[in-house]
């Protein structure tokens, strides 16, 4: 695999400031607050990846420029074991927030939609708010048990399983109990 760790805080710092955008004009765009999108920016807190889209959003950038992608072809052709693995989300204390993202796409420019193999692990903290962002997201449960939150509503995904929905419902994935799940991902933002 072309696995390459990608700290996605420092890449969101970097394309923050060569935009001249201060954290706390981010912070208005974005919808967090300028603690926390410090906290991400300093590997303190790792925010899942429909937060991410949003950061990149507010940014006017597309999620790949996060992970430091140069999109250049018209396709991408990702054979087995070959996806990149594009965020390893560790923070500087080795806290585990429980995801592993490998692309799917990447390569291709002038992408819609984000499609990702995701390795969700339980994580060793308080599980993150909800998360809301526009567009929708479609989850496939490869192997494991995986929790998905909508809104007040908790349901428990098996492998074969699968679910679409609204990025705007406050939402939150997650692997269900001590073992670590895998999904397929698939995020689809509308262009600003």
């Amino acid at each position: 695999m072309d696995a390459q760790k990608v700290f996605v805080g420092e890449r969101i710092k970097a394309v923050r400031e060569a935009n001249g955008v201060t954290l706390q004009e981010l912070a208005e765009k974005s919808g967090y607050s300028a603690a926390l999108l410090n906290q991400v920016e300093n590997h303190l807190d790792s925010p899942p990846l429909g937060a991410l889209a949003k950061i990149a959003s507010a940014l006017g950038v597309p999620i790949s420029e996060l992970w430091g992608e140069r999109d250049t072809e018209p396709y991408s052709l990702v054979k087995k074991d070959e996806g990149r693995e594009v965020s390893r989300f560790a923070s500087k204390e080795g806290i585990s927030y429980g995801y592993e993202y490998r692309s799917l796409g990447f390569g291709k420019k002038n992408r819609h939609i984000e499609p990702y193999i995701v390795t969700l692990e339980p994580p060793t903290v308080k599980p993150p708010a909800p998360s809301t962002h526009p567009g929708e997201e479609f989850i496939f449960v490869v192997s494991g048990e995986v929790e998905v939150y909508l809104d007040g509503h908790t349901d428990l995904l098996q492998p074969g399983d699968s679910i679409q929905y609204d990025a705007t419902v406050p939402h939150r994935v997650r692997s269900h109990g001590k073992n670590r799940a895998e999904i397929l991902a698939v995020i689809w933002s509308p262009e600003e």
